[in-house]
C-alpha cells in the first residue's frame, strides 16, 4: 500500500508538469498550480494528515484502511490537477477521468467486507459508508449536499465509537474527530471554488483520455466498482445545463420514443406460435432466468466445501465478545460480562445465545433465525441486514435500533418498557408487551407512512394498514 501512494504521488508530480507551454495553465497561480489545487492540498495538509497520523498511532486495520482513503484523495488530487489545465471533456472522456478515484473506492469498500471479524469494524465501517464523498467530483449542481449525505452515513458508526470509548480512550473519540473534519472541509473547499460542480479551465485543451494517462492510478488496482461511486455524468456548464445530463437519463426520458428502435416481431416469428421454430438447428437463446438461492452441487467434494465455510467463533477478544458463524447452536451462553464489554453476532443462523449479566452494547449483524435472550444493556441494542429474529429483555435496555431487517419480534420485561424501539428498512416488526398473567400482547411497528405538505412544512404520520 505504501508504495501504492508512492507512484500516486510520482504521478501527481508528472501531471504537474503537463502544463508547461504558455497558454497551457489557465487559472494557474504564478507557480503553476491553481489556486483550488493548492487549497486542496491545504486539506490534505492539514485535516487529512491529522487522521493519517491518529491511525497510524491506533494501528491495525484502521491505519490500513487510512493509508486507502489517502490514496483515494490523491487520485482526486490528481484530476483537479487535469481539470485546472483542460476544459471540461465528453462524457466518456469523463468517465475514464474518474476512473482511478472509482477503483479507490471500492477498495476501501472491499477493505472493510473482507475485515467483519475486525476489532474496529465500527471504524472500517465509518470509512466505508462515507468514502463514495470522493465522487462529488461527478456530482451537479450541488456537489456539497452529496458530501454532507456521505457525512451522515458515516455518523451512525462514529457514534457507536464515541460512546464505545468515550471514557476509556481519548485516541479513538481524537480519530473520530479527525475524520469528519475531512469531510466538514471538504464541503467549505467544494462551497468556495466547485459550489455548481468541478470547475474546469476555460482557455486550456479540452480533456481526452490521453489526458487520463499521466495521473492515471495504477493497473490492477481493483476491478471498476459496480455501483457505490456517483454515476459519472458530466458537470454542468453555463451554455447548455440539459446537455451536462446523464446519457442514461436522457434515454430514459425519451418516454414512449424509447422504444421506437426496437424491431416488430411477427407471428411467424414466435416460438410459441409456430413451433416448427422450435426444432431447427442452431444454438436455442433464452432470456435470463428468474433469480434463484444457489444450490449445492450433488457431486461437490464435501471436503471443499466445508473448508469453504467460515469457523465458528464463541470467544472473548479484548473488550468484545465474538459469536460468528453459528449453525444450529442451541445452548450459546456468555457470562461472566462486565459492564465495558460489547457483544457482536455475525452470520450466526438457527441458534440461541444467552447474555447473562450487564453489557455495554449488543450487535445482531446478518443473522438468520436467531434467538437472543439478556440480562441488562446499558447503551443499545442493534439489529442488521438480518431476517426471522427475536429478542428478548430480561432487564433493561435504553435504545434497540433495527435496520435492513425483515422479521423482529421484541420481547420487552415490565422493567423495559420506556425502551426507544428505532427503525429504518425494516419489515415485520413486533413489539410484545407483557401482560399481569405472565403473557404477551403483540403490536406492529408501523411500516407504512403518509407524508403531506401543510403550507410551510412536510407533516408525516402513521398510515394505518387496512385489513
Amino acid at each position: 500500500m505504501e508504495r501504492l501512494v508512492e507512484r500516486l504521488e510520482k504521478a501527481v508530480e508528472r501531471l504537474e508538469t503537463v502544463c508547461q507551454g504558455p497558454g497551457m495553465c489557465g487559472e494557474s497561480s504564478s507557480k503553476g498550480v491553481a489556486q483550488y489545487v493548492q487549497a486542496f492540498d491545504a486539506l490534505l495538509s492539514g485535516p487529512v494528515a491529522e487522521y493519517v497520523k491518529i491511525s497510524k498511532e491506533v494501528g491495525g486495520d484502521v491505519q490500513k484502511h487510512a493509508e486507502m482513503v489517502h490514496a483515494g484523495l490523491m487520485s482526486e488530487r490528481a484530476l483537479l490537477v487535469v481539470a485546472s489545465q483542460h476544459q471540461q471533456p465528453a462524457e466518456n472522456a469523463f468517465s475514464a477521468l474518474l476512473k482511478p478515484i472509482s477503483e479507490q473506492i471500492q477498495v476501501v469498500q472491499n477493505f472493510r467486507e473482507k475485515n467483519r471479524g475486525s476489532k474496529m469494524f465500527n471504524h472500517l465501517s465509518a470509512v466505508s459508508e462515507s468514502i463514495p464523498a470522493l465522487g462529488w467530483v461527478a456530482m451537479a449542481p450541488k456537489p456539497g449536499p452529496y458530501v454532507k449525505e456521505m457525512t451522515d452515513a458515516a455518523m451512525f458508526y462514529t457514534n457507536r465509537i464515541l460512546k464505545e470509548y468515550k471514557d476509556v480512550d481519548k485516541k479513538q473519540v481524537d480519530w473520530v474527530k479527525a475524520y469528519l473534519s475531512i469531510w466538514t472541509e471538504l464541503q467549505a473547499y467544494i462551497k468556495e471554488y466547485h459550489t455548481t460542480g468541478l470547475t474546469w479551465s476555460k482557455t486550456g485543451p479540452v480533456a481526452t483520455e490521453g489526458a487520463k494517462a499521466v495521473p492515471a492510478a495504477p493497473a490492477g488496482v481493483a476491478p471498476p466498482p459496480p455501483g457505490p461511486p456517483p454515476p459519472p455524468a458530466p458537470v454542468s456548464s453555463s451554455t447548455d445545463d440539459s446537455a451536462s445530463r446523464s446519457a442514461l437519463f436522457a434515454q430514459i426520458n425519451r418516454g414512449e420514443g424509447i422504444t421506437s428502435g426496437l424491431r416488430h416481431v411477427s407471428d411467424d416469428m414466435k416460438t410459441h406460435k409456430n413451433p416448427a421454430l422450435k426444432n431447427q438447428g442452431g444454438p436455442v437463446r433464452s432470456g435470463p432466468k428468474p433469480f434463484t438461492a444457489p444450490k449445492p452441487a450433488c457431486n461437490a467434494n464435501p471436503s471443499q466445501t466445508t473448508s469453504s465455510k467460515a469457523p465458528p467463533l464463541l470467544e472473548l477478544e479484548g473488550k468484545k465478545w465474538r459469536v460468528e458463524n453459528q449453525e444450529n447452536a442451541t445452548n450459546l451462553v456468555i457470562s461472566d460480562t462486565e459492564l465495558k464489554q460489547v457483544a457482536y453476532v455475525f452470520k450466526c443462523t438457527n441458534s440461541t445465545l444467552q447474555i447473562k449479566g450487564k453489557i455495554n452494547s449488543i450487535t445482531l449483524d446478518n443473522c438468520k433465525k436467531l434467538g437472543l435472550v439478556f440480562d441488562d444493556v446499558v447503551g443499545i441494542v442493534e439489529i442488521i441486514n438480518s431476517r426471522d429474529v427475536k429478542v428478548q429483555v430480561m432487564g433493561k435496555v435504553p435504545t434497540i435500533s433495527i435496520n435492513k431487517t425483515d422479521g423482529c419480534h421484541v420481547y420487552l420485561s415490565q422493567s423495559s418498557l420506556d425502551c426507544e424501539i428505532v427503525s429504518a428498512k425494516s419489515s415485520e416488526m413486533n413489539v410484545l408487551i407483557p401482560t399481569e398473567g405472565g403473557d404477551f400482547t403483540e403490536f406492529p411497528v408501523p411500516e407504512q407512512f403518509k407524508t403531506v405538505w401543510n403550507g410551510q412544512k412536510l407533516v408525516t404520520t402513521v398510515t394505518e394498514i387496512a385489513g
